[in-house]
């Protein structure tokens, strides 16, 4: 599983030009699942976001977590991340997790980011998106379960 975790001021996904999902103050999260990702791998993932330290406390240091500063979750899916680089010039996401599963196992993290009383606002699992962000930093992390 990889994450792109992105802090940001505001963030939206439409599809077809609707927006679907839209947060104010907290993470966009780009999420991919790759062969072998777990109901393990999930709950390690959703552990590590809930409790990531990456907002400002009075002091103007990385201190505080989403739940500190009453933040939301912006969750896309986003099977390209699959891909590391290091071949050639044409990107190949063989390492991607099957389409079918990879719903599933989104469906299963966004389930359990909620129910750490996490606000989760999603993007349409599989369309074309457009993302729109405000990014607060920049502060950018990739994550790898």
């Amino acid at each position: 599983m990889k994450l792109v975790v992105q802090r940001v001021q505001e963030a939206s996904v439409s599809v077809d030009l609707e927006i679907v999902g839209e947060i104010k103050k907290g993470l966009l999260l780009l999420v991919c699942f790759e062969q072998g990702d777990d109901e393990t791998t999930i709950h390690k993932s959703v552990e590590k976001i809930s409790k990531l330290r990456i907002f400002d406390d009075s002091d103007g240091k990385m201190n505080l977590d989403i739940n500190s500063v009453a933040g939301e979750i912006l969750s896309i899916s986003q099977f390209t991340l699959s891909w590391d680089g290091s071949g050639g010039h044409r990107p190949s996401f063989e390492k991607s997790m099957s389409p079918q599963e990879a719903r599933l196992k989104y469906a299963l993290f966004n389930r359990e980011l909620r129910a750490k009383g996490l606000v989760v606002k999603e993007g349409t699992f599989g369309a074309f998106m457009k993302v729109s962000l405000v990014n607060d930093g920049p502060v950018t992390f990739v994550l790898n379960f």
